[in-house]
């Protein structure tokens, strides 16, 4: 959910919106050079927060979780993700604290009510509460070249993270370090003046944008999100999660961890993940099939996908690997063939 008050403020400085997602910002359209030469700041309230709290909070999310937990600090974020017993992602997340020492998941709002019914079914008689918290959290992205100094400067020149993965919290604000090929920032605040100050003071350098950016970045940096259409379909080591440090082979049981063990340790990855560009007519989707070329061979699935502002569309593909290794051609159901940008 977005706040009422921090959305009529966007509003009047420009924002259009699509639901509950920024889709423009004024009339300025980027290219993809202009976007990772320079700052870009956006809304990112499709994403939502979940905490958890209680005296069993670490000891009841160290067994769920596929990363270490207890190497959160409030100096410390972390991606991990919760697992079927199949050991196939159902969602994935960044997992971080505050002073309070609650924790708390940033993850794709569209995730947040099954989380929160999944993991109340493991609770028992753990002493954990688990609710979601994102309408007391506003959230915000910045990222760009020069981002670390413009967020520093709008914080009153607070020494903010310059290493992904690192975070620091003041008594209203808290500030993720993120990948992506610039440094990258999220921004939680549960003060509305202080983020329109924030916000004011950032777009005079970085250019407002779309919800749309964010997930173009995301995919650029090799980050998958992943949604109700790619629930249970992946393990983590096919969305490249055991490179991105959000798996730890050293933490103990969590579901799913015998099946994610034996795949890193005794059996051969098929599939994994490639950032891939394509054109197409039609609406490409989270959950859509890759074939072979002149064969009807399902080899893959589009996990993100998001317009390439220079034209076409750009997606995270989960893609066999010795298709992969034999030169295969690529398209979607559709018939559009796909152009393998990189290996994340």
């Amino acid at each position: 959910m977005i706040n009422q008050e921090w959305m009529s403020y966007l509003q009047q400085v420009g924002a259009q919106f699509e639901g509950e997602a920024i889709s423009q910002v004024g009339e300025s359209a980027l290219s993809l050079l202009q976007i990772l030469q320079g700052e870009v700041i956006t809304d990112l309230s499709r994403f939502g927060v979940i905490k958890i709290s209680g005296a069993d909070a670490e000891k009841f999310l160290q067994g769920q979780f596929t990363n270490d937990v207890r190497q959160v600090k409030v100096t410390q974020s972390q991606l991990s993700a919760w697992c079927s017993p199949k050991g196939r992602i159902i969602v994935n997340f960044r997992l971080f604290k505050r002073d309070d020492n609650a924790y708390y998941l940033w993850l794709p709002r569209v995730n947040v009510e099954t989380t929160l019914k999944g993991l109340r079914g493991y609770v028992l008689r753990s002493k954990v509460v688990l609710e979601e918290v994102s309408e007391s959290w506003l959230r915000m992205g910045v990222a760009g070249v020069n981002s670390t100094a413009l967020l520093s400067a709008g914080l009153g020149h607070q020494t903010v993270p310059t290493t992904v993965d690192i975070c620091m919290s003041l008594e209203s604000v808290t500030v993720l370090q993120i990948p992506g090929l610039t440094p990258r920032y999220v921004v939680l605040g549960n003060d509305l003046v202080i983020m329109q100050r924030l916000w004011e003071a950032m777009s005079q350098q970085a250019q407002p944008v779309g919800s749309a950016t964010w997930g173009l970045l995301d995919i650029l940096a090799g980050v998958p999100q992943i949604l109700p259409a790619t629930t249970d379909k992946f393990v983590p080591q096919m969305v490249n999660y055991q490179t991105l440090g959000g798996v730890s082979f050293t933490k103990g049981c969590y579901p799913g961890q015998e099946v994610v063990a034996r795949l890193q340790y005794l059996a051969e990855l098929k599939r994994r993940m490639y950032v891939v560009r394509f054109d197409t007519t039609t609406l490409a989707v989270p959950g859509m099939e890759v074939y072979v070329a002149n064969e009807e061979v399902s080899v893959g699935t589009l996990v993100n996908v998001e317009t390439h502002p220079d034209g076409g569309i750009i997606a995270l593909a989960v893609l066999s690997i010795s298709f992969m290794e034999n030169q295969a051609t690529f398209r979607l159901a559709t018939g559009e063939p796909l152009v393998i940008e990189q290996r994340c």
